[in-house]
């Protein structure tokens, strides 16, 4: 009987999270409309923006239902399949890629433009939930986690050739999956410490981190002096911390485009440019501001509706909902992202198949990450780099690749009583 009910299309769907979706695409669509020029406004005009982002949008739901209908055990099975074909993709686009913005990120099809980048999270969050799954990994051996990281690293280093740096940290989110299935706090504490570095390499002389990075260094070793092993490892990492900051240096000379090397200057006040790289963010912040606590009204907010904030229905689409809608507009939208990430975690942890509770945590975490990211850049916290906020944003292959990567999840838990 319980494989029968199984088997039925959408039988045990968490109806819930779908209504999430649904409410975050009806938010997108809305606020795009609100974004688009007073005299090119036009109701069921297809070939506007908000137009285009509906048809987007019901395609998406159909593509979400039609994932439902399929076995879920398929997803396992041919997880390295669509791995390797998002792979391929993100080779294709460096060759016949459209450069848009300083990024070769886009594969032209006709009218439309196809991001591979955007199907390389779910394509890596399956193939990485494979492996934990088949080989029961306990992340304390150096293999398993060079193995975990390079299933990361390989689409993570294609898209910074494109280059998308923006797109590419976000790949950093599966760090947390695999801290949840054994890897060592140690390397998230890494991870706090390159970015910690990575700051403090701009505002302090390189010569004064070394030596602060030396005492600390002295120190710990003089504390632990009777065990060789901690003082070999403390010499290691004092090391590799030293030679970073040289690394960050050449990095940011000879890998960040320029306008990256603009908009990261302008976060740490190093510099202003308030009609150049820095135009974007302030414009941002007005708009958000001028919303104050309900907002001017939709289709009031003159920010918006005069075009002020550029990328205003894609990158900075959350200053037309702070415009608009104001700071409970604001807090509607994000506590609907934290209602969907709570949702996810607690549907994560109650799945049967190890399968499925790393790609339930890999769909949280990229979730996570984008809607961090995304709105620190428009209210100024975070240097922009160029990401959309999930389900919001203008534009097709975001909104298909997160309906793909949350509809997949849906159909590993609605499956979680049988064996994935």
């Amino acid at each position: 009987m319980q494989q029968q009910q199984g088997n039925r299309f959408f039988f045990n769907v968490d109806w819930i999270t779908v209504l999430i979706y649904i409410a975050l695409c009806a938010v997108g669509f809305t606020n795009i409309f609100a974004s688009v020029p007073p005299e090119k406004s036009a109701a069921f005009d297809f070939g506007a923006l908000y137009g285009k982002q509906l048809i987007y949008i019901v395609t998406g739901l159909v593509l979400g239902l039609s994932i439902l209908l399929f076995d879920g055990r398929l997803f396992n099975v041919f997880a390295p399949f669509i791995y390797g074909i998002t792979l391929l993709l993100l080779v294709i686009v460096l060759f016949v890629g459209r450069n848009v913005g300083g990024n070769q990120a886009w594969i032209p099809i006709g009218s439309f433009r196809l991001q591979p980048s955007e199907f390389a999270k779910f394509g890596t969050a399956l193939l990485l939930a494979r492996y934990v799954s088949t080989f029961n990994p306990k992340f304390r051996d150096i293999k398993s986690i060079v193995i975990a990281g390079l299933i990361v690293l390989a689409p993570l280093l294609l898209i910074m050739l494109q280059p998308d740096t923006g797109s590419a940290l976000v790949f950093l989110a599966f760090m947390f999956p695999l801290y949840r299935e054994g890897l060592s706090g140690y390397f998230l504490l890494i991870f706090l410490g390159m970015i910690v570095l990575f700051v403090a390499d701009f505002l302090v002389p390189t010569y004064v981190l070394i030596l602060i990075l030396t005492t600390i260094g002295g120190l710990f070793i003089y504390n632990n002096r009777r065990k060789q092993k901690i003082i070999i490892s403390t010499v290691l990492v004092t090391l590799v911390a030293i030679a970073y900051l040289f690394v960050v240096k050449i990095a940011y000379e000879k890998v960040l485009a320029p306008h990256q090397r603009s908009r990261i200057e302008l976060m740490l006040g190093l510099k202003t440019d308030n009609k150049g790289a820095g135009y974007n963010v302030i414009q941002s912040q007005i708009a958000i501001g001028s919303g104050q606590a309900t907002g001017r009204g939709f289709l009031q907010g003159t920010q918006t509706k005069y075009g002020y904030v550029p990328e205003q229905s894609t990158d900075f689409i959350f200053s037309t909902i702070g415009e608009e809608w104001g700071f409970l507009g604001c807090s509607v939208v994000i506590g609907l992202y934290i209602f969907l990430l709570l949702r996810l975690i607690n549907l994560a942890e109650r799945q049967r198949s190890t399968f499925s509770r790393v790609y339930g945590y890999s769909v949280a975490c990229i979730l996570f990450f984008h809607v961090f990211i995304n709105i620190g850049m428009t209210i100024g916290i975070i240097p922009v780099i160029g990401i959309p906020l999930p389900l919001i944003s203008y534009g097709g292959s975001s909104l298909w690749s997160f309906t793909i990567l949350l509809f997949i999840f849906l159909k590993l838990d609605s499956n979680r009583m049988g064996f994935i």
